[in-house]
């Protein structure tokens, strides 16, 4: 992975370069899923959260849980989520324009002044593709994502996940940029480029 591969994984089709981490620890709340699936997911996120150096808490005090992910079969059901639509400005059209893209997944961001990520909600739609993967290949794919802002586009045609052996595991750039993205030298938040090559000074490309 270049410099420009990995400008690219942040370079927004609309704003250009934003990147984005966690500044506070993360408390994670699962909705839609069984006890053993919850803490498969609980386990992905913690997994990758380590990767990056960062913390995980029991609660954060501003908001009680910071990262709040949704698995359902319809995007509809959203819309029947007690005062969901506070938290995500905009959610009948949002939900609207979804369904008819045939959106699996999404998440929504927001932000501290700093610009560090203070809250995602993500939801994932169980479609028939998502339904075949096993629940920890899911979690993983769903904690490298949610760990940073990346592009909308970073992972449309290549997965941050790669086969070894009999396991799925972070592909091992993606891994190396969320480790250097975490170093406590460098910013919560950047919109200049140079940022990207300073990343990747730090995983040595």
């Amino acid at each position: 992975m270049t410099a420009d591969d990995i400008e690219a994984l942040f370079t927004r089709s609309a704003d250009g370069y934003v990147f984005a981490r966690w500044a506070r620890p993360i408390v994670p709340v699962v909705f839609g899923v069984d006890d053993a699936t919850l803490a498969t997911v609980k386990g992905a996120i913690e997994a990758v959260v380590t990767l990056a150096g960062h913390t995980m808490a029991e609660t954060d005090p501003d908001q009680g849980a910071n990262l709040m992910v949704f698995f359902f079969r319809d995007w509809s059901e959203l819309l029947e989520v007690p005062d969901l639509d506070r938290l995500v400005e905009g959610l009948g059209p949002l939900v609207a324009r979804l369904e008819a893209e045939g959106a699996s997944q999404y998440r929504h961001f927001r932000f501290e002044d700093s610009g560090a990520i203070r809250a995602c909600i993500a939801f994932v739609r169980m479609d028939a593709a998502l339904s075949e993967l096993p629940a920890e290949v899911l979690a993983l794919g769903l904690a490298a994502q949610v760990v940073l802002l990346w592009s909308e586009r970073a992972f449309r045609d290549r997965s941050p996940l790669a086969q070894a052996a009999d396991h799925v595991i972070l592909r091992p750039d993606v891994a190396g940029v969320i480790r250097a993205a975490y170093d406590p030298v460098m910013p919560v938040m950047s919109r200049d480029r140079v940022h990207a090559l300073r990343l990747a000074a730090r995983i040595g490309v």
